[in-house]
This record gives C-alpha cells, sequence and structure tokens, in this order.
C-alpha cells in the first residue's frame, strides 16, 4: 500500500439510539462526540437509528404480513377480476 493515501482507522463507538446498545469497532470515519469507554479510555461516538439490537428482523418483533386477507379485501371492494382466456 501507498503511504499517505489511505485514511486513518481507529477505535470508534456506535450508539444505538433506540436502544443504547454500544458496540467498539474501528472505522475510518469522523465523529465529533465523544464517550468515555467501560476501560476508561475515550472514544469518538458515532449515533445511529438502528442497530440489531433495535431492528424488528433481529429482534423478533417483525410483523407478518396477511397477504391472503388483502387479496380477498380487496376482492370485497372490487369484486373478482375476470381471467383472460386463452
Amino acid at each position: 500500500m501507498r503511504p499517505g493515501i489511505h485514511p486513518v482507522s481507529r477505535p470508534v463507538v456506535f450508539r444505538d439510539r433506540a436502544s443504547g446498545f454500544h458496540l467498539l469497532t474501528r472505522s475510518t470515519i469522523d465523529a465529533r462526540q465523544t464517550v468515555q469507554g467501560e476501560d476508561g479510555i475515550t472514544y469518538p461516538v458515532v449515533d445511529v437509528e438502528t442497530s440489531s439490537a433495535s431492528h424488528p428482523f433481529y429482534t423478533g418483533n417483525a410483523r407478518v404480513v396477511d397477504i391472503a386477507g388483502r387479496a380477498q379485501r380487496f376482492e370485497r371492494r372490487y369484486g373478482r377480476t375476470t381471467s383472460a382466456r386463452h
């Protein structure tokens, strides 16, 4: 690798705003805020909207969409469509 052309990778804390989950990892992102880590070291922190700790897919809170019910409601409102004959 050529020196001087790559961004600096450093430890950064990603904090989930919804659940308060913290993840310490390496990143090249530039953060203005800092947070005190459990080890007593101050790290830059990046707030994120969703992580695996608050996303419905990973937490099991995902809603199941009732497609059959939607189709029946559509048919009740607008009637059954006639299929094209071959």
